[in-house]
């Protein structure tokens, strides 16, 4: 029989509907990683591949991202055998004379974000890893703590890891300058936008570190502080307006909109969920909670995201390094990890006892001012619809965060070649070329701007190059008109949905005048034409392999034609669904040319600036 990589998923056949369901998927997502354990308990190594931080960082990474999941299951009552290791490794990494130590913080360092998930076990679990220590280890451990915690973190939720060190010291009764710790909450508030929303820094980018780390970290304080810090009462109500809005980053199945850095880190983006749960928060009816973060588990354990020894890979959908990160090492997917928060909860905690509760979502867009989005609600998927964002500091960021549209179900692509435009994916993008084989895509915008469910952003693909683009909800169609003003002429390439794309040929492709479609066995995706005059060339274009997030080869449907110089308005209608009825009726009937005029007077008249544009960075 052949082999089927999604076998190798530590989740996979897991039920996932208990509390026992999902303490079973935490021991068997642990299980793979305990023969990498370095003698000396302190360096987990899970390969070769490297980050742009050096070797004993990442083992680090490997050896304290599994606590995420482990402290709370302790804390729930689970017993966990290895405590023992966990101790040795805390003694020698700390220890400046052992062989396996860590290395000393001596600036902004990616061991300052491992130390967060020790200060959070030490917090909670000091009778495991801390009472038990010789004294000589507690020396070298809270030594090291605060000395690491005495130097500057990166200006984003990186402000959150010193609080959490600084929960576990006090708990330790260790001295630390608590200054630094009232002087970083109050920074973090400077993130904050409104509405349950933060950014993540100053800077164009409001992403799955609002739901995973701002807010995650901020319940677990609400958690764990005094009852009388006024910030508990803070977190909870910011969370509370948030779980409202974010609910519709997840479709009906539990999958997660991809969008922006760090999804190797994957249902980490339902940590949110669980940690609502972990302080007692009831924003949303437990059994809405629940239905959330179960289905979000169940969706991941239906992919093939381990390697062949159950080892979480980086990836998405599946093992794949050209979505990665530079600050990806092979323990990094272990922040995945932060979505068993809720195990810390007894058995009869009413999010436990709830009764699992489907999504229902119905077709209305909902429009998000803060993060330049308006979420569009199909079968299996959600769709949103971006202006605003941006990242330029990070490998495929305007992939990530700048394209017009993206998907839970279809996921993104990042190009895998600059210099080949023919042979660029631009899912959910407009690519322009001045010579055929370099092309310019959205990278940032001049301005970006949202009027009830619409969107409108002004863009420079070159200095001397302007376009305007608006983009409407016409569910399950979305419409994007591009306003293109060039000295010169100049090529477009613009993409719809991904799909998967099945051997031996066996999907129909639809390839004509105004026109491009694949029709698989699972799926639909569609690109119109809509503009006036000649029509672009439509094409289902095969994609160059591991491009896509969720599937490793795919198909999508491109539109493409030449740009003359002076003023053109490009018209385009997308939308993609499972195959099967409704499908066929949409493709039956695609959505109009809305009037340009109307949309003009719109945004003169209710056209406010969305929030995520609202800090001058520049390259």
């Amino acid at each position: 029989m052949t082999y089927d990589p999604v076998s190798a998923n530590p989740l996979h056949g897991n039920p996932l509907q208990t509390r026992a369901d999902v303490e079973k998927g935490l021991r068997d997502l642990f299980a793979p990683l305990l023969p990498y354990f370095s003698a000396g308990g302190a360096r987990v190594r899970l390969d070769g591949a490297g980050a742009h931080f050096d070797r004993a960082a990442a083992d680090l990474e490997g050896f304290a991202r599994p606590l995420w999941g482990l402290t709370p299951l302790a804390a729930g009552g689970g017993t966990f055998e290895h405590w023992e290791l966990y101790r040795q490794g805390l003694a020698n990494g700390t220890d400046p004379d052992h062989p396996e130590y860590w290395g000393e913080v001596n600036a902004t360092d990616q061991r300052m974000v491992e130390l967060a998930a020790i200060g959070f076990t030490l917090k909670l679990l000091p009778h495991l890893v801390w009472d038990p220590l010789p004294q000589k280890a507690k020396d070298n451990l809270a030594a090291y703590l605060v000395h690491a915690r005495r130097f500057d973190y990166a200006d984003n939720n990186w402000k959150f890891f010193r609080i959490l060190v600084d929960l576990g010291l006090d708990q330790c009764g260790v001295e630390f300058d608590r200054s630094l710790t009232e002087k970083y909450l109050d920074e973090l508030d400077g993130f904050y936008l409104g509405d349950g929303w933060y950014r993540d820094g100053n800077v164009r980018r409001i992403d799955h570190y609002i739901p995973f780390a701002m807010h995650f970290y901020g319940l677990i304080y609400a958690r764990l502080a005094r009852p009388d810090d006024p910030r508990v009462a803070i977190y909870k109500e910011r969370a509370s307006q948030f779980a409202t809005d974010i609910e519709h980053w997840f479709d009906e199945d539990g999958g997660a909109l991809a969008f922006g850095r760090s999804l190797t880190y994957r249902f980490a983006c339902g940590g949110f969920w669980g940690a609502l749960a972990f302080a007692d928060l009831e924003a949303l009816p437990w059994g809405r909670i629940k239905g959330h973060f179960l289905r979000h588990l169940r969706w991941w354990s239906r992919l093939p995201i381990a390697n062949r020894d159950g080892v979480l890979s980086i990836g998405y959908g599946f093992p794949d390094l050209f979505m990665s990160e530079s600050y990806n090492s092979a323990g990094s997917p272990y922040w995945a990890l932060k979505a068993f928060l809720p195990l810390a909860l007894p058995e009869d905690h009413p999010f436990w006892t709830a009764e699992e509760e489907p999504a229902e979502f119905d077709a209305e867009p909902v429009p998000l001012r803060h993060p330049g989005m308006v979420m569009m609600h199909t079968s299996g998927n959600v769709v949103a619809l971006s202006c605003g964002q941006q990242n330029w500091q990070m490998r495929h960021g305007a992939e990530k965060y700048a394209k017009f549209v993206y998907s839970s179900r279809y996921g993104f692509s990042v190009e895998a070649d600059e210099r080949s435009y023919d042979q660029g994916a631009f899912d959910g993008a407009l690519a322009l070329s001045d010579d055929r084989r370099h092309y310019r895509v959205r990278e940032t915008n001049e301005s970006a701007r949202i009027a009830g469910d619409r969107l409108h952003a002004v863009w420079k693909p070159w200095s001397d190059v302007t376009v305007e683009t608006w983009l409407l909800p016409a569910s399950p169609w979305h419409i994007r008109l591009h306003r293109i003003t060039t000295p010169r002429p100049l090529h477009a390439t613009e993409g719809g949905f991904a799909i998967a794309r099945a051997d031996m040929n066996a999907d129909r492709y639809i390839d004509e005048p105004g026109r491009g479609a694949a029709i698989s066995a699972s799926d639909v995706s569609a690109i119109l034409d809509l503009s006036a005059g000649d029509k672009r060339e439509g094409r289902a274009f095969r994609a160059l392999p591991n491009t896509n997030l969720i599937v490793s080869k795919t198909i999508v449907p491109q539109l493409r034609g030449e740009v003359p110089a002076g003023t053109t308005l490009l018209a385009t209608a997308s939308m993609a669904l499972p195959a099967g009825a409704a499908a066929e009726a949409a493709l039956a009937a695609p959505p109009a040319l809305p009037d340009l005029a109307e949309l003009e007077a719109l945004f003169a008249r209710e056209g406010v600036d969305v929030s995520a544009i609202l800090v001058p960075e520049r390259f």
